[in-house]
C-alpha cells in the first residue's frame, strides 16, 4: 500500500517531494543518466525554478495518448509562465481532472463528456474553472501537432457566475475614512491610504501593492501591469493630480518603516506579497480586520471587497474608454461587463 503523501507534497507531480527549503524529483531507476547520474536531483528552491528545470531536462513525446499525459505536458510548460497565485489554482484544478479523467484517451472526448463532467462535481464554479484549463490544454495540444483540432472549443457553454454588482457609495468611502486610528503607522492609516489611491487610480491590488518608490517619477507613477508583464509588457503612466500626489504622500507618512523600498510595507519594510506564492497574508488580515471595524463602527452596513473599490474607479469614470484605460484592458466589453455598475443613464423621448 502506497504511503500517503505530507501536506507539503500534496498536489506537486508524482515522484516529487519538498524537503530543506528545495524541490526534488525521484528519478525512475533506469533513467538516472537523463539526470546526472542521480537518483534524486535537486530541481530548485522555488515553485517556478523547480518546473522549468524539470521542463528543460524532459524530453517530450508528440503523441501524448491520454488526458493524464496532455495535462503533465500542459503543467511542465505552461502553468509555471503563469502568476504564482493562477499557478497554484491551475495545479489543484489540474490534479482534480487527471484523478478522474487522466486515463480516458484524447481521442475520447466529446461535448457530451465535459458536460457529464461539470453534472457529476459537487461544486459546480470550480468545474467549469477546470474545464476551462481543460479546453486550454486541448488549444495548446492542436499548437503542439498532438491533435488536428479542438475537440469541444464552441460546443460546450459554461454559464459561469455572475458579475458582482456591488457599488459602492461615496459616502461609503467618506465613512471608511473617516475611521480613527489607534496607531500612528501602518494598519488603519495605511489601509485608508490605499483605498485612496486606488480609488483614483483603479490598480490592482498586486499592483498596488508592488509599487515602489522608484516607480513615483516626475510625469507620474509608472505601472507595468503583472498581467501584461509577460506577455505584451506593456506600461501605463498615471500622470499627477493634486488628489493623486495627496494620496500618495498620505501613503509614505502611513508607513512603519519611512526608507522602506515599497510604498505600502509591513513592519519588516517588506512587500507584502509573497512572490513565490502570490499571496499576501499579511495585507488580507490588515483588511479584514479594517473592515471588521468599519462594519461595526461606522454607517456602513454592507461589507466590500478590494475589487469593488477598482469595479466603483471603473464606475466613475466619465466615458467606458477612459475606464478601459484605467482598468488596463485589451477590451473594453470586459469593462463593461464586470466594472461599470452604475445603472445606465437614459434621456426619456419628449
Amino acid at each position: 500500500m502506497p504511503r500517503a503523501r505530507s501536506p507539503e507534497n500534496r498536489g506537486l507531480p508524482n515522484r516529487w517531494r519538498k524537503r530543506s527549503g528545495a524541490y526534488y524529483y525521484q528519478v525512475p531507476k533506469g533513467l538516472e543518466a537523463m539526470w546526472d547520474g542521480k537518483k534524486e536531483f535537486r530541481l530548485g528552491a522555488s515553485l517556478p525554478e523547480a518546473y522549468k528545470v524539470w521542463a528543460e531536462r524532459l524530453a517530450y513525446a508528440a503523441d501524448a495518448k491520454t488526458i493524464g499525459e496532455l495535462l503533465e505536458r500542459y503543467l511542465l510548460q505552461v502553468v509555471p509562465t503563469k502568476a504564482a497565485t493562477t499557478q497554484a489554482q491551475n495545479q489543484v484544478a489540474i490534479k482534480r481532472l487527471r484523478a478522474v479523467l487522466g486515463a480516458a484517451p484524447i481521442a475520447s472526448v466529446r461535448p457530451q463528456l465535459v458536460y457529464q463532467y461539470i453534472e457529476r462535481r459537487q461544486s459546480k464554479i470550480a468545474a467549469r474553472r477546470e474545464v476551462e484549463i481543460l479546453s486550454h490544454a486541448f488549444t495548446k495540444a492542436v499548437e503542439w501537432g498532438i491533435i488536428d483540432r479542438h475537440p469541444f472549443k464552441g460546443q460546450v457553454r459554461l454559464s459561469g457566475e455572475k458579475p458582482r454588482t456591488r457599488y459602492v457609495e461615496d459616502w461609503e468611502i467618506v465613512e471608511c475614512l473617516s475611521l480613527e486610528p489607534k496607531r500612528t503607522h501602518g494598519s488603519v492609516l495605511a489601509v485608508q491610504a490605499y483605498i485612496r489611491v486606488k480609488m483614483i487610480t483603479g490598480l490592482r491590488r498586486g499592483d498596488l501593492l508592488r509599487l515602489t518608490m522608484s516607480d513615483l517619477q516626475e510625469d507620474g507613477i509608472h505601472v507595468t501591469p503583472a498581467k501584461t508583464a509577460g506577455s505584451t509588457g506593456k506600461s501605463v503612466i498615471l500622470i499627477w493630480t493634486d488628489e493623486l500626489r495627496e494620496a500618495v504622500e498620505m501613503a509614505k507618512r502611513a508607513r512603519p518603516v519611512r526608507i522602506a523600498k515599497w510604498l505600502f510595507c509591513n513592519r519588516e519594510g517588506e512587500c507584502y506579497i509573497s512572490e513565490e506564492t502570490g499571496r499576501a497574508g499579511g495585507w488580507d488580515s490588515m483588511w479584514r480586520g479594517f473592515m471588521e471595524r468599519v462594519l461595526k463602527e461606522t454607517g456602513v452596513k454592507q461589507r466590500f471587497n478590494e475589487h469593488d473599490l477598482r469595479a466603483k474607479c471603473a464606475s466613475d469614470a466619465e466615458t467606458l474608454e477612459h475606464a478601459r484605460a484605467l482598468m488596463a484592458h485589451a477590451d473594453s466589453r470586459i469593462t463593461e461587463r464586470v466594472y461599470r455598475r452604475k445603472p445606465e443613464l437614459v434621456k426619456p423621448l419628449r
